[in-house]
């Protein structure tokens, strides 16, 4: 049985604070809480992107409607989009004009799976041109793009520490030799 996006935007908003829910493929997922290490590279990549692009934002905390039909409720590491882009949005947003989603994969192989195949296909699905995966099981860092047909039909990999390309409308070289610190 899949729970209708009302139903769980209701439940959402009632959970504890220490509990981060999403609704992927009509299911509900917990987001697990971040570890230090997680949190480092969020912040590496929120710095990062704030010296490439001074007219771009790496929210962290947002709340997306992805999916094929915007039924998907997500609240990816970060979101980047032009600055101010949230303001006057709800808690969980239409993610037109968004130009990257960011994951981080955690200590949890459920929530890895789901970071790696549901929610990518999610962000392809709603036509968020970018999805960067910082894979932290196998040291790695993915951009995936060209959103067609609910899929993304780009991906480059390059473990930590070789410099990969991130394509317009981000349109920068992430440079990923500080990530080495966070491998663990």
């Amino acid at each position: 049985m899949t729970l209708p996006a009302e139903d769980f935007e209701d439940l959402a908003r009632t959970a504890p604070e220490t509990v981060r829910l999403e609704l992927v493929n009509g299911r509900i997922e917990v987001k697990p809480v971040q570890d230090g290490n997680h949190s480092e590279i969020v912040m590496w990549l929120q710095m990062t992107c704030r010296d490439q692009l001074p007219e771009a934002r790496l929210y962290q905390g947002c709340g997306l409607k992805t999916g094929s039909n915007g039924t998907d409720r997500v609240r990816p590491d970060g979101v980047l989009a032009p600055h101010r882009h949230f303001a006057g949005h709800g808690e969980w947003s239409d993610p037109k004009g968004v130009y990257m989603a960011v994951g981080v994969t955690a200590h949890n192989a459920e929530a890895n799976h789901c970071e790696r195949v549901a929610k990518r296909d999610g962000y392809a699905a709603a036509g968020i041109p970018v999805y960067l995966l910082v894979d932290r099981e196998d040291s790695s860092v993915a951009v995936y793009s060209v959103p067609e047909d609910g899929r993304y039909r780009s991906l480059t990999s390059r473990p930590y520490g070789t410099p990969i390309e991130i394509p317009e409308p981000v349109g920068f070289t992430l440079e990923t030799e500080e990530l080495k610190g966070f491998a663990d």
